[in-house]
């Protein structure tokens, strides 16, 4: 599949008033799930949960992709259709994770690194031929006065990028998440440091790699303070110190406009407390786009540029092509 076929994909799944389904619980989540209302976790449970959800009316209105997981996408619906196919034939695009969790980092205290590489590719492989058109792998990152520590930072980063190398091999858009947890004291400042430290290595790490960065999805952390933060942040705060988070940090040595997708609520609906900071940053969204600029001694980092501008500073690459190793690489759009 081309970059132009990826990107198509892409676009699709932040269709706008669109959002994507997680349906990817593994086996011991939902069977405590089903625990707390009294239902027996079996396959045949399970299966028909998952059908329901997927042939609900009008759910195609308003998602674009469902992430499913390994059980999930091999279960044939009731009429005997495998379930990706009841979600592509409503034009949802079907998707699976393919990380198998955070283990623990060898030599480091309380942090992990994600697996899931050894015999990726042709997990992959079988995956699109089940009609997966997008994966998901997700980083943990623990936050602290001292953690994360480099080593964490690099061996996720790293991972990410192989596994998002080895999907557009195979012909599947990448979700790259690394997400920056909000657990602790920490405060919103600290988050931003952070976050923007991981995503700098992250886009470092996909550079390295060679993704075509129009056909892959971002799927960050929103900037928070910690749970147990004395002062939490306002709305403003947390919306203004993510969208300034992306682009100081985010593509320092490898940009590309990209696809950047949010979840979208149904006309009417009104935002609960905790998705305040993203409706906010969702409208503050609509004023910018991302674009190359100066960044330090000779590299190529990210500025905000107001929507309908469409200038690209002297001397920078245009949208469709991306620097690497010296040489520029045409990116088919």
């Amino acid at each position: 599949m081309a970059s132009h076929d990826l990107g198509s994909v892409a676009l699709t799944l932040v269709a706008e008033g669109k959002g994507i389904l997680a349906a990817d619980e593994t086996i011991p989540t939902l069977t405590r799930r089903f625990d707390t209302l009294g239902i027996q976790s079996t396959e045949q449970s399970r299966r028909t949960y998952r059908e329901m959800l997927f042939t609900s009316a009008g759910i195609a209105e308003f998602i674009s992709g469902v992430i499913m997981y390994d059980e999930t996408i091999r279960q044939k619906g009731s009429g005997g259709a495998p379930l990706a196919e009841a979600l592509a034939g409503q034009g949802i695009v079907p998707g699976i994770k393919v990380d198998t969790g955070a283990k623990p980092l060898a030599g480091s205290h309380d942090e992990t690194v994600t697996e899931g590489l050894d015999g990726l590719r042709d997990r992959l492989r079988e995956y699109h031929g089940m009609g997966a058109r997008f994966a998901k792998w997700r980083a943990v990152i623990h936050l602290s006065d001292s953690l994360p520590s480099s080593a964490c930072v690099s061996a996720n980063a790293h991972a990410l990028a192989r596994y998002a190398s080895l999907c557009q091999e195979q012909e599947l858009v990448p979700i790259v998440e690394p997400e920056v947890l909000m657990d602790g004291p920490h405060t919103i400042e600290r988050c931003e440091e952070v976050t923007g430290m991981v995503l700098h290595a992250v886009f470092h790490a996909l550079f390295e790699q060679g993704i075509a960065l129009e056909g892959m999805l971002l799927k960050p952390n929103m900037v928070l303070a910690g749970k147990e933060c004395a002062r939490q942040a306002s709305v403003e705060e947390v919306a203004t110190s993510t969208l300034r988070c992306l682009p100081a940090r985010a593509c320092r040595g490898a940009w590309h406009r990209f696809p950047v997708g949010r979840p979208k609520r149904p006309p009417g609906d009104r935002p609960s407390e905790r998705n305040k900071p993203a409706a906010r940053a969702e409208a503050l969204e609509g004023q910018f786009l991302l674009r190359a600029g100066a960044s330090g001694s000779g590299s190529r980092g990210l500025a905000w540029a107001g929507r309908e501008s469409g200038a690209w500073p002297e001397g920078s690459l245009s949208p469709g092509h991306m620097q690497r190793g010296g040489k520029r690489r045409e990116v088919h759009r």
